[in-house]
């Protein structure tokens, strides 16, 4: 088992679910909505990479008539997701999957939309998980994939409530969400022949849209 792993244990899962519901509660719509409104794709199935609780899968399923898949390897985590999914009133729209972002157990070309927020700095293979990742989305499909809270306001706030929590926590989030980290992201993405690709950083964090089309596997 990875160090990744031993931290989403059943503690480890609580504070992440009641993180989500307090300090970081208000980001999932804000990046929900900007999710859909950069990829259009509102219908079909949507894959939520290292899901956690499922507070982004149910921010998009609010926001959309997507299926949902919430990718997650720890039960820990899932029994958290399946409670807030039940919650939330959408058991018939999203589904719970156990698995590694490295090794999906899903079909080529099954996904319109892959989404991820806060997962990908913890990979422990970049390069093998954006193959995965690649091969699992459709032609004419988008991923939405980073870190960060959506705009400025939200960015400042939780920033300062989180600093005020753990000072350490200002540092990791400044590594992740940083000019060489999206270097880091950038090289691999041409390393493995993404033939196309956006880089967004900015105020709403650090986010990989790639654009699958037809006739344009990895080499």
């Amino acid at each position: 088992m990875s160090d990744t792993k031993k931290k989403f244990d059943k503690k480890g899962a609580r504070n992440m679910d009641e993180i989500a519901k307090t300090i970081f509660a208000p980001i999932y719509p804000v990046i929900a909505e900007k999710i859909i409104g950069k990829s259009g794709i509102t219908k079909g199935t949507c894959i939520d990479l290292g899901s956690g609780p499922a507070s982004l899968a149910i921010a998009v399923a609010q926001q959309s008539d997507l299926s949902v898949i919430a990718l997650d390897y720890s039960d820990d985590m899932h029994e958290s997701a399946s409670r807030n999914i039940k919650e939330a009133g959408l058991s018939e729209r999203i589904r719970l999957l156990c698995g590694d972002v490295h090794a999906m157990p899903l079909d080529d070309d099954s996904a319109d939309l892959i989404i991820s927020r806060g997962s990908m700095f913890f990979w422990n293979d970049i390069h093998t998980a954006f193959r995965e990742i690649y091969r699992v989305l459709k032609p004419g499909g988008m991923t939405y994939i980073g870190g960060g809270f959506g705009n400025k306001e939200l960015r400042d706030e939780i920033s300062a409530t989180m600093i005020k929590k753990n000072p350490d926590w200002k540092e990791f989030n400044r590594k992740n969400i940083s000019p060489e980290n999206a270097e880091r992201f950038q090289i691999m993405l041409d390393e493995i022949g993404v033939p196309k690709y956006e880089i967004i950083l900015g105020d709403e964090g650090f986010w990989i849209v790639i654009s699958k089309t037809a006739g344009n596997p990895l080499a």
